[in-house]
């Protein structure tokens, strides 16, 4: 078969203090800091054969990550942006669902035909925060697409435990819908993941203000709105990505850029639209931190809560004293495996009270993958979807 595969060159940033692992792995723990001069092609790949406990996919449809686009896009130096661990080459892709093609014989949750989606989180279930339930922090954590064969493949293989059932959205959607609706999951996990799993929840009537209009924060506003979020707020650079943002259901949006240039701020906007109290949840979606964080302590109201979604290489401040004396939160989050999130979401979808698919604002083929990377670099769209 052929599979869109991601090479680059192993060189290690001045500075940057290569452990042993990295060097006998070939893992490299922040990608940024070690991936030079990215190339992507196709190239022939055997097909996969599924183990004992693996099931093959036949992939319908793949959502393209800003995480896949960064992996393509490079600093002035020639490093990839992506920053999270990364063996290469790989296969890129990781938000997919298909059809099982084939079961290996230890299987005996799933048979041939069924549609599924699938965690791209590969973790171990033996370490201590697996077992303390907490996969996404597996210590021997693999990732669909970045140091595991991804999904921009007609098929892919992956072990029974991550897969997740879609037949409960049969009689509700038509196929296309179905596995565009189940590679949806995966970012919308992310988010859920962060609300609830990592951080805890919100009281209903909560106040949100989400920070970045790409998948990530566009899945937050109906996994927010599902949990009882009284008023959803949402800002980015990109006016068309607001505009986006206001048809999948939040209440008001703020292109910062229009802030800026009429005199106000995003801390500014929040505080007039809450009396001055500030906004119960912030949820940084965007990956600038740097930018972000000093709104956020503006307008963050007592008790209330700083889920972190973004992934950045840069360090970024924050005034610790608000923290303190606001009795605040500050939660980081990665990943959307385990913890009942994919059960959840599917059965949020089945009720019809998650809208997921008006994200989606454009469609290519699988021969068509790297235009439409190319394409996400513009930042201008909410869900480039791949359909096989």
């Amino acid at each position: 078969m052929k599979a869109l595969v991601l090479r680059a060159s192993w060189d290690p940033r001045e500075g940057y203090q290569v452990t042993e692992h990295e060097r006998r792995t070939r893992k490299a723990r922040v990608a940024s800091k070690v991936w030079r001069h990215p190339e992507v092609c196709f190239e022939e790949i055997p097909d996969p054969v599924p183990a004992d406990d693996e099931v093959v996919i036949r992939i319908r449809a793949c959502g393209v990550c800003g995480s896949d686009t960064h992996c393509v896009e490079t600093d002035d130096e020639g490093y990839i942006l992506f920053s999270g661990p990364t063996r290469l080459p790989e296969i890129l892709g990781h938000e997919y669902a298909g059809e099982i093609a084939a079961v290996g014989r230890g299987v005996t949750r799933f048979k041939v035909g069924d549609a599924v989606a699938a965690e791209g989180m590969l973790w171990c279930g033996l370490c201590p925060p697996c077992r303390g339930g907490h996969p996404n922090q597996c210590q021997h954590l693999e990732m669909v697409g970045f140091s595991a064969p991804g999904a921009y493949a007609p098929y892919i293989a992956t072990r029974e435990r991550y897969l997740w059932s879609l037949e409960p959205l049969r009689d509700q959607m038509d196929e296309e819908e179905l596995y565009e609706v189940g590679a949806l999951l995966e970012p919308a996990g992310c988010s859920y993941n962060g609300l609830y799993v990592a951080g805890g929840g919100f009281l209903p009537g909560a106040s949100c203000v989400i920070h970045g209009a790409g998948p990530i924060g566009l899945a937050a506003i109906g996994v927010a709105r599902a949990g009882g979020a009284a008023r959803i707020w949402i800002v980015d650079p990109v006016p068309e990505r607001i505009a986006l943002a206001r048809a999948m259901g939040a209440d008001e949006g703020f292109v910062s850029g229009e802030l800026i240039a009429a005199g106000s701020s995003v801390h500014e906007a929040v505080l007039e639209r809450t009396a001055g109290a500030g906004a119960d949840i912030h949820i940084e979606a965007a990956g600038a931190a740097q930018a972000t964080f000093p709104e956020i302590e503006r307008c963050l109201a007592p008790n209330g809560k700083i889920v972190y979604l973004g992934r950045t290489g840069e360090h970024a401040r924050i005034h610790a004293d608000v923290l303190v004396t606001g009795a605040n939160a500050l939660v980081g989050s990665r990943g959307h495996a385990g913890c009942g999130i994919y059960p959840s979401l599917i059965q949020l979808a089945a009720a019809g009270r998650l809208p997921l698919r008006p994200m989606i604002t454009d469609r290519f083929g699988l021969a068509d993958v790297v235009e439409a990377l190319e394409q996400s670099s513009s930042r201008a769209d909410g869900k480039i979807m791949i359909q096989y």
